[in-house]
């Protein structure tokens, strides 16, 4: 699977941490920065990795700052987007099963290494459950998005 990466210098250790689970786990990934402390803007990083999952160019993305609501904020304003802010895995595993979320966001300063390890490896292993109610529901979201996006 390539995931899309992205994070604000509020978030750098967190991202270095996804990296090397990701490549622990044989994912490939692109990096859209930061790549430094220096401040920075997060719409800057986290928008081009919501326009790669949106595009099709990443399967999923992975989205980090301080906080995790900042990059969840932008990833969701690109149509198609369905960034989940995860901090738990009973979360990560059911915006999956449900919402078949195609981004997670997460914070820094919220969640540890151990504790990110176990909500990417649910994030990316659980699939969609689909079904009516579910198709349905991503159905009237798709039509939200249609209705603000011109």
């Amino acid at each position: 699977m390539k995931i899309a990466l992205a994070c604000d210098h509020g978030a750098l250790n967190l991202k270095k941490a996804v990296i090397a689970y990701l490549t622990k786990c044989g994912h490939e990934y692109v990096d859209f920065g930061t790549h430094t402390t220096d401040s920075c803007d997060y719409p800057d990083f986290a928008l081009p990795a919501a326009e790669a999952v949106a595009g099709g160019e990443c399967d999923r993305g992975i989205v980090v700052c301080s906080s995790g609501i900042g990059v969840s904020i932008v990833a969701n304003k690109v149509p198609g987007v369905r960034c989940a802010h995860c901090h738990d895995t009973y979360c990560a595993k059911y915006t999956r099963l449900h919402n078949n979320a195609n981004m997670l966001a997460m914070g820094e300063k919220v969640v540890g290494v151990g504790l990110m390890e176990e909500i990417v490896h649910l994030f990316l292993t659980t699939e969609y459950e689909g079904g009516e109610r579910h198709d349905r529901r991503l159905a009237k979201i798709k039509a939200i998005e249609e209705k603000y996006s011109k």
